[in-house]
């Protein structure tokens, strides 16, 4: 396995795989935040280097973040920040537990891990919820690359395999190629609409003679990358031309330069043009178009927007649209596509009055009337979960000390509300209310940065101390508090050293030590 991964070969198709199966953001065109786990320092820097050889045109996009740098916690907060690179941290160790960056799509396990425990957190490193990530959808997936067997040692399901997701410019590619095998029928033998294919096939001749044939996925390709690349294979396309596309070359083609919201707009044009040419109606897609044009209107005061009033007019107040021909709808494209940048960004409101017919009435009773939350444990673990956002519950999430209010406000909720005292005792005995809420909730990866800020932020620390506060921070996090120190004597927290021997400065751990009281004190509601 050693010699398997250090191999440059291998390392080029763990990269190709990533780089075409992996998440993407902006609409296909950039890698989602990817954690590439390495086995030492020496194999993350050959996996950079085969990286800057297949990618030269990826500037920072990728970096090694581990304990040979001299400035780790700066690295690794700008791999934190979603508006800046690197997207690809190639880690030894330093990103195995304890951050938090909700932008993570990717985790690709380049190295054996052992421990049951670790692996478990470093797959962690995905699960972190992020709005809006996913081209304006929340992030509800993340994918892993287990490229040793670690899902196999440990017993675990293998999932399943992921299909290729096709970038923006990929998606645009194979709606033109479509367009192109479609405009081949006899009925479409007009100069306009040959013209049109005749342009659709240059811009794609275009964009493949663009793809890099040093790189390692481009070569594995080469046959179709030549094929298309010369215009008379163009000619006579089959239906089986659109699929090999799809499959071979639409995955490597690069992000086009242009504006995201305008080659959104080419790829709706396309596909109504598309359904066009086979006679289908596509009326959601026509609705989508009429919805971005009436969102145009609202802000006609915009120069380049009013040049356009007349086509905006005729598509909102006449029969333009409905009678359109493919030759209407370039129209379209080419007139409005650069304007979709001016679309408000808030969505716009659509009220109806469609009047459906009642076909079923069926009664539930309410989720916290079922049997699982019939006993006080289960009601008042719900209640917790539900409301981590208000009130005592937030702060004891976000560290923040309670107040006497806060303190009566988490008794008449537990102790009368939900249930009773004496309920309480039964279930936990002498657990004070905020530690009870804590092992809910566990504590917020902000506020807990914010509690080490002192010793993350001053360049204080060096790697292995770093590592160790990032495991207690880590293991607060999921649990709330940390009343017993025994843990930081067996792994995660020793994999780097002792604590005597990371910590020859004692008055420096007594700090951190005094940290965690703090943390622990600000749970400690009686």
């Amino acid at each position: 396995l050693n010699q398997w991964i250090f191999n440059e070969d291998t390392i080029r198709k763990v990269l190709d795989i990533l780089m075409t199966r992996g998440l993407h953001i902006e609409y296909g065109s950039k890698i989602g935040k990817t954690i590439i786990f390495a086995k030492n320092h020496t194999h993350a820097e050959k996996i950079l280097e085969v990286f800057h050889k297949e990618y030269p045109h990826l500037k920072d996009y990728a970096k090694v973040i581990d304990n040979y740098m001299t400035y780790a916690q700066s690295a690794i907060d700008e791999f934190s920040n979603p508006k800046k690179l690197p997207q690809i941290a190639i880690s030894v160790d330093m990103l195995d537990t304890g951050i938090d960056v909700p932008e993570v799509l990717n985790l690709v396990f380049f190295k054996k891990v052992m421990s049951k425990a670790k692996f478990w957190q470093m797959i962690g490193r995905g699960t972190r919820l992020c709005p809006g990530l996913l081209d304006g959808e929340n992030k509800d997936i993340f994918y892993i690359f287990d490229f040793c067997g670690n899902f196999d040692f440990f017993r675990m399901g293998t999932g399943h395999e992921v299909g290729t997701r096709l970038a923006l410019q990929g998606a645009l590619f194979c709606l033109k190629f479509e367009l192109a095998y479609k405009l081949q029928d006899l009925a479409y033998q007009t100069k306009k609409l040959q013209d049109f294919r005749q342009d659709l096939v240059a811009q794609m001749m275009a964009k493949v003679r663009e793809l890099n044939r040093e790189n390692f996925a481009v070569r594995q390709h080469l046959r179709y990358v030549d094929q298309y690349a010369h215009k008379e294979n163009y000619q006579l396309l089959t239906y089986e031309d659109t699929l090999t596309v799809k499959q071979e070359l639409a995955p490597l083609l690069e992000p086009d330069q242009d504006e995201a919201s305008a080659l959104r707009f080419d790829a709706l044009l396309y596909g109504i043009e598309l359904a066009q040419l086979a006679g289908n109606p596509y009326s959601l897609a026509r609705r989508d178009l009429k919805k971005k044009v009436t969102a145009l209107a609202t802000v006609a005061n915009i120069p380049d927007i009013q040049e356009e009033s007349d086509l905006i007019n005729k598509i909102l107040h006449t029969s333009y649209l409905d009678d359109a021909k493919t030759d209407n709808l370039e129209h379209i494209r080419k007139s409005l596509r650069d304007l979709m940048k001016y679309l408000p960004k808030k969505q716009a409101r659509y009220d109806t009055n469609f009047e459906d017919e009642v076909l079923n009435i069926k009664e539930n009773p309410s989720n916290l009337e079922n049997d699982d939350l019939k006993d006080y444990k289960a009601k008042a673990e719900y209640y917790v979960r539900k409301h981590q956002e208000s009130g005592a519950i937030a702060k004891l999430k976000e560290n923040i000390p309670l107040t006497p209010n806060d303190i009566k406000e988490l008794e008449q909720i537990l102790w009368s509300e939900v249930g009773s005292k004496t309920d309480y005792r039964a279930e936990y005995g002498e657990k004070p209310l905020g530690e009870f809420v804590r092992e809910i909730t566990g504590l917020d990866m902000k506020a807990a940065k914010e509690a080490f800020s002192d010793y993350l932020d001053n360049n204080q620390l060096d790697s292995r101390q770093i590592y160790f506060v990032n495991q207690i921070i880590e293991y607060i996090v999921q649990n709330g508090v940390m009343k017993d120190l025994s843990v930081l004597q067996e792994s995660p927290f020793t994999d780097k050293g002792s604590i005597v021997e990371l910590f020859s400065d004692l008055s420096l751990w007594k700090g951190i030590r005094e940290t965690i009281h703090r943390i622990n004190v600000n749970a400690q509601v009686a």
